[in-house]
């Protein structure tokens, strides 16, 4: 899951991916990058988070935030292996410690194990929970199985269901592949459809294996991953820009203020001046952390490598490793490390080279550091741009971003009358009446992929 930034403070927040047990889980997704993990701890049979560290590591994550609300994150690995009754043991801790601040908790799974007892419990305790699914069955299908390779997709419907059954809050994290970018109406349909309107779209981007037998650190740039950066099921560049635009072109028509899409959330808020509310777009990053079962903590959920392990929290106070000089250099490399090509271009505000961990081609002239995904996001963020600045004036109107529906719907409508008596060129006045010449006008709505 991608988490939103920590809001800064006297003892900045910071945000925490716990994995209570680790890499364990009962699928096998072929496109997981997380079961590996087990090799950092050799011998180890047994993943799961005890007592002892779970309270210090509650405890420590409430003192060492100076703000009225702390987040917590669980994931996995599969985290409903821990059972119920660890997560009761939970939030009996965080009572215990809250000192009078407000606990959230949020929770990510596959959904194959949810039943009334655990919704039961989500609803109580006002959990948030993020369900993996990767869109209709024979989509979802293709890599997220079980241990025996067979399909998971009724399960995990049974899940949501569960969750609807409850009113529970959850939100669909649904990962872009290799298969399911090749038909970005379909996914998105039938999420918002079946889900609860509340989408996240992850894009899968999953290194070769090295020497080591771990898929190589996030970001290296070797000739062997310039040779085979990334696996058969990984999202393509082009093919992820296109499905992002789709996407958002029906959005923009039928589902703005109805369904509610992360990533143009996020961006509607860059566009209006804000600073990045997600991770991967901010300028730096740090604050946002992963837990192992036995209290190591790394640098971040897509780095938990030996080189970036920052401590264990039964060692040395959370606070002293999230202010750690190894932990404020990682986050400023972000920034630092960026090649000169993305410092010019026009989209940095947007994209600020993105996550890290996908910054592992050349730019056109050799320099190392390019983002995999550059083509893609470039296309989308050109693509939205003129509706994204158009909501943002809405929005600091007084007005919903919903109202550029009828004006979309307006446009489209006089785009149809001028071509019906007569073929309107790329270069003349757009007839919304805007100004602007068609083809940086209504015509970037109109060559989208959406209906």
């Amino acid at each position: 899951m991608t988490v939103s930034l920590p809001v800064a403070g006297e003892r900045a927040a910071f945000h925490v991916m716990t994995k209570p047990i680790g890499p364990v889980c009962n699928l096998d997704c072929r496109y997981c990058f997380y079961l590996e993990k087990e090799k950092l701890y050799p011998g180890k049979t047994s993943f799961r988070m005890n007592d002892d560290v779970l309270e210090q590591y509650v405890r420590q994550h409430i003192e060492a935030q100076d703000v009225p609300e702390i987040a917590f994150a669980w994931q996995g690995g599969e985290p409903t292996l821990m059972g119920l009754e660890f997560f009761q043991r939970v939030v009996e801790l965080q009572k215990k410690y809250a000192n009078a601040k407000r606990i959230t908790n949020a929770f990510q799974t596959n959904g194959t194990l949810l039943d009334d007892a655990w919704c039961e419990f989500f609803k109580a305790n006002d959990f948030l929970i993020g369900l993996s699914i990767d869109g209709p069955r024979e989509i979802h299908d293709r890599y997220r199985v079980d241990k025996k390779g067979g399909a998971t997709f009724h399960a995990v419907m049974r899940g949501m269901g569960f969750l609807k059954k409850h009113n529970v809050d959850f939100n669909a994290l649904c990962v872009v592949n290799r298969v399911n970018a090749k038909k970005p109406l379909e996914v998105y349909r039938f999420l918002r459809d079946e889900g609860s309107g509340f989408i996240q779209f992850i894009p899968l981007v999953e290194r070769s294996r090295g020497t080591e037998g771990l898929a190589q650190p996030p970001g290296r740039a070797t000739a062997e991953a310039q040779a085979s950066p990334v696996t058969p099921w990984s999202v393509e560049p082009a093919p992820f820009g296109e499905f992002l635009c789709a996407i958002f072109d029906e959005w923009l028509r039928r589902d703005v203020g109805r369904a509610f899409v992360q990533i143009f959330d996020v961006q509607l808020g860059i566009w209006m001046g804000m600073p990045a509310s997600l991770c991967v777009f901010a300028e730096t990053c740090g604050g946002a952390m992963a837990l192992e079962h036995n209290g190591d903590l790394y640098a971040c959920d897509h780095y938990v490598y030996p080189e970036y392990k920052l401590g264990n929290v039964m060692d040395t106070e959370m606070r002293a490793l999230v202010d750690s000089e190894q932990q404020r250099r990682f986050g400023q490399d972000k920034r630092d490390s960026l090649p000169n090509y993305c410092r010019h271009c026009d989209l940095l505000f947007a994209c600020n080279g993105e996550c890290p961990k996908h910054r592992f081609m050349k730019t056109p002239d050799g320099e190392s550091g390019l983002n995999y995904l550059c083509a893609g996001y470039k296309r989308f963020f050109h693509h939205i741009a003129p509706c994204m600045t158009a909501m943002g004036q809405l929005l600091m109107q007084g007005r919903p971003a919903s109202d550029i529906m009828p004006m979309v719907a307006e446009q489209e409508a006089k785009q149809r009358e001028v071509q019906s008596k007569g073929k309107i060129g790329r270069n003349d006045p757009c007839p919304c009446g805007s100004g602007m010449k068609y083809k940086k006008c209504c015509g970037k709505v109109a060559s989208g992929a959406g209906t």
